[in-house]
C-alpha cells in the first residue's frame, strides 16, 4: 500500500507539472473506455461459455426439460454469491448508476466493479431469459468512478467518467460508436458540449478497439441491410409505431406489477423459489426466451424463422404462417414476464436486449401479417424497425433506439421509418408511462437527473448539510426571565424554537416580539414562554426535497426555517445559506 501511494503521488505531481486538467481528462475518458470495453468482453465471454458448455454438452445431447432445470440452478449460485461473496445488494446496473450520479457525487462503492461481473453471466449463461447491457454499464461506471476517485477528480469530472463509462460498455457491447454516445448524453442528461463530447469520443472508441481486439469482427447481429426504405409502405410503419407504443406500455406495466408482486415477499429465499420455478416453467414450455435472445433475433433479420423457432418441443407445422405468428406473438408477450421474473427472483441482468428480442418478434409478426393478406413488405426491415420502437418506447430512447439500429446493421437508408416509428412509440408510450423502468423511482424520490440544470443542481444538494443548530432551545413552562438569561444572553440568533422534554417542536420565540418587554422586570416572573411562542411560518420536514424547501421559503417569506424529522426538532435551515449552498452547487455543476 506505501508503494501504491507513492507510485500515485508521483503520478499527481507530474499531472500538476505537465499537463493540463483537461489534457488529463481525455487520458483518463481513454483509460475509463479501455476498462469499460474490458469488463464488457469479461462479460460477454463468461456468459458464452456458460452458454456453450450447458448447450453444448447436456441440452443438445439430451432432453429440452433441462431448460427448466439450468435457470433455476443459475438463480441458486447467483443467490449465494449475493449472500456468503458479495453480501450486498447489487441493484440493476443503470438504475442505481444514475442514483450515484444523481445523489451520491458519481461515488459508486467498490464492489460493484466486480459484482455484475461475475453474477450476469451466470443469470444469462445458465439460461436468465435477461440481457447484458445493463450489468456492463454497472461495471464500466464503477470502474469510472474509482478511477476518478483515485486521481482525486471533482464531482462534474466524475460524474463525466461514468458517462464515457457508460459509452465505452455501449460500444463494445454492440459495436456501435455513436450510438454509444447518445447513449451516454440521452440516458445520464450530460452537456453534449466540446468539453463533454471529446472524452466521450474518446471513450467510446478506446472501448471498441478492445472489443474488436477480443471479438475481432465478430457482431451481435449478424445482418446487412437488402432492401431499402419505400414511399408506400409509410402507412404501415405508422401503424408499426403505434404497435411498438402498445408494446411498450405493456412491457413496463407488467415489469412494474410483477416486480410490486414480488416484493410482498420479504425473504429473498422465497422470491427465489417462486421466481425460479416460474421462470424454469416458461423456459420449458417457451425455449426461445432461454438467454438473451441473440439466435432468435438473428435468424428473424434473415429470413430463417423455422431455425428461430426450432427449440419449440411441440409437434406443430412451422409452414402454417399462421401457427408461426401465433407463436411469435406468445414469445414476445412473455419475454417481459420471463425477464421481470428472473429479476425478482434475484438473477442480475439488464432490459436492454429483452426490448430488442420483443421489437424483433413483433415487427416480424407485423410484416408477416401484411405480406400473407397481399401486401409486399420487407421482413427484415419490419424486424430491424420494431427493434426500435420498442427500444424507443420501453427505455425513453429514441435517438438512441435510431442510431443504434442504423449503426449495428448499415442500415441508414432506413432513417425515416427509424425516426417516424421510435417517434410515435416514444410520445404513445410517455403518454401512459411518464418515465422509463430505469427511472421511475428515483423520479418518485425526485432523484432523478434530467437535462434540466437548476433541478438537477437543486436534487444534488444536500439537506443534512444545509442544517444549522446554534439555536437555544426553550421549553414552554420556562419564565421569561430564566429564557433571558439561560437563551437571549448566551446567543447569536434572533429565533429560538420551543420545544418539550422530548425534543418535539411546538413552535417559536423572535427576539423582535419580546424586545418591547424584554427589561421589564416584573414580567420576568409572572410570564412563560407558553404565553410568548407562536406557530412557525412553515415547517422543514428532514425528507424534504431542495426544491420543496425553496418553495416553502417563497410562500412564508421568512429568512430561517425551523427543520424537524417526524416531529423531532432538529436545527434550522436560513434561506442565505441555502442561496450561497445553490450557487456553490451551481458552479461546481456546470464550471
Amino acid at each position: 500500500m506505501p508503494t501504491k501511494n507513492k507510485y500515485l503521488k508521483q503520478i499527481l505531481l507530474w499531472r500538476y507539472q505537465f499537463i493540463s486538467e483537461r489534457q488529463f481528462i481525455y487520458v483518463l475518458s481513454v483509460l475509463v473506455g479501455l476498462l469499460a470495453g474490458l469488463g464488457t468482453a469479461v462479460l460477454k465471454n463468461l456468459t458464452f461459455f456458460f452458454e456453450n458448455l450447458l448447450e453444448g454438452k447436456f441440452i443438445k445431447d439430451f432432453h429440452h426439460s433441462l431448460y427448466f432445470i439450468f435457470p433455476i440452478i443459475g438463480l441458486i449460485i447467483v443467490f449465494y454469491i449475493k449472500k456468503k461473496v458479495i453480501k450486498k445488494e447489487i441493484g440493476h446496473g443503470i438504475s442505481t448508476t444514475l442514483h450515484a450520479v444523481s445523489k451520491k457525487n458519481g461515488i459508486i462503492e467498490k464492489y460493484k466493479m466486480y459484482a455484475s461481473l461475475i453474477t450476469a453471466p451466470i443469470t444469462v449463461g445458465f439460461g436468465g431469459s435477461a440481457g447484458l447491457q445493463g450489468p456492463a454499464v454497472s461495471t464500466g461506471a464503477a470502474l469510472g468512478s474509482y478511477v476518478a476517485q483515485l486521481f482525486h477528480m471533482s464531482p462534474k469530472t466524475r460524474m463525466l467518467l461514468i458517462g464515457c463509462a457508460t459509452a465505452g460498455a455501449m460500444s463494445s457491447m454492440f459495436k456501435a460508436p455513436v450510438a454509444a454516445i447518445v447513449f451516454a448524453v440521452e440516458i445520464f442528461s450530460l452537456d453534449l458540449a466540446f468539453a463533454s463530447l471529446v472524452p466521450l469520443l474518446l471513450a467510446s472508441v478506446s472501448a471498441i478497439i478492445t472489443s474488436y481486439f477480443f471479438f475481432e469482427r465478430d457482431a451481435l447481429f449478424g445482418f446487412q441491410l437488402i432492401d431499402t426504405f419505400e414511399i408506400k409502405d409509410v402507412l404501415y410503419y405508422i401503424i408499426l409505431g403505434l404497435g411498438t407504443g402498445v408494446a411498450s406500455v405493456y412491457f413496463s406495466k407488467i415489469y412494474f406489477r410483477i416486480t410490486k408482486f414480488f416484493n410482498h415477499f420479504k425473504k429473498r429465499i422465497h422470491r427465489l423459489i417462486i421466481g425460479g420455478f416460474a421462470i424454469g416453467l416458461m423456459l420449458y414450455l417457451i425455449p426461445p426466451l432461454y438467454g438473451e435472445g441473440y439466435g432468435l433475433i438473428n435468424n428473424l433479420l434473415n429470413g430463417n424463422t423455422a431455425d428461430a423457432l426450432a427449440t419449440l418441443p411441440y409437434n406443430v407445422d412451422l409452414t402454417n404462417i399462421w401457427i408461426v405468428i401465433a407463436f411469435l406473438i406468445i414469445i414476445a408477450l412473455f419475454k417481459a414476464i420471463a425477464m421481470t421474473t428472473t429479476f425478482a427472483a434475484g438473477g442480475v441482468g439488464g432490459i436492454f436486449i429483452p426490448t430488442l428480442f420483443m421489437g424483433a418478434s413483433l415487427g416480424n409478426v407485423f410484416a408477416k401479417i401484411i405480406n400473407t393478406l397481399g401486401g409486399n413488405v420487407s421482413e427484415s426491415n419490419f424486424t430491424l424497425i420494431g427493434m426500435t420502437g420498442l427500444m424507443a418506447g420501453v427505455l425513453h430512447a429514441p435517438l438512441t433506439a435510431i442510431f443504434l439500429i442504423a449503426e449495428i446493421t448499415g442500415g441508414y437508408d432506413l432513417f425515416v421509418p427509424l425516426m417516424l416509428v421510435a417517434a410515435i412509440s416514444f410520445a404513445f408510450t410517455k403518454y401512459f408511462i411518464a418515465n422509463s423502468i430505469y427511472t421511475t423511482e428515483l423520479a418518485k424520490r425526485g432523484e432523478l437527473i434530467t437535462h434540466n440544470k437548476d433541478k438537477n443542481v437543486m436534487m444534488m444538494m444536500k439537506v443534512d448539510r444545509l442544517i444549522e443548530k446554534n439555536f437555544k432551545t426553550i421549553h414552554p413552562e420556562m419564565l421569561l426571565g430564566d429564557m433571558l438569561k439561560s437563551a437571549v444572553a448566551k446567543s447569536t440568533r434572533n429565533i429560538f424554537p420551543v420545544t418539550n422534554s422530548d425534543k418535539v417542536f411546538l413552535g417559536i420565540v423572535l427576539l423582535d416580539d419580546i424586545r418591547p418587554f424584554m427589561f421589564d422586570t416584573e414580567m420576568y416572573n409572572n410570564v412563560t414562554v407558553e404565553t410568548l411562542m407562536k406557530a412557525a411560518p412553515e415547517i422543514i420536514f428532514y425528507d424534504d426535497s431542495v426544491t420543496e424547501i425553496m418553495k416553502k421559503f417563497k410562500t412564508s417569506d421568512a429568512w430561517n426555517l425551523p427543520v424537524v424529522q417526524g416531529d423531532k426538532y432538529i436545527g434550522f435551515i436560513s434561506k442565505s445559506k441555502l442561496l450561497t449552498a445553490y450557487r456553490n452547487k451551481l458552479i461546481e455543476v456546470t464550471s
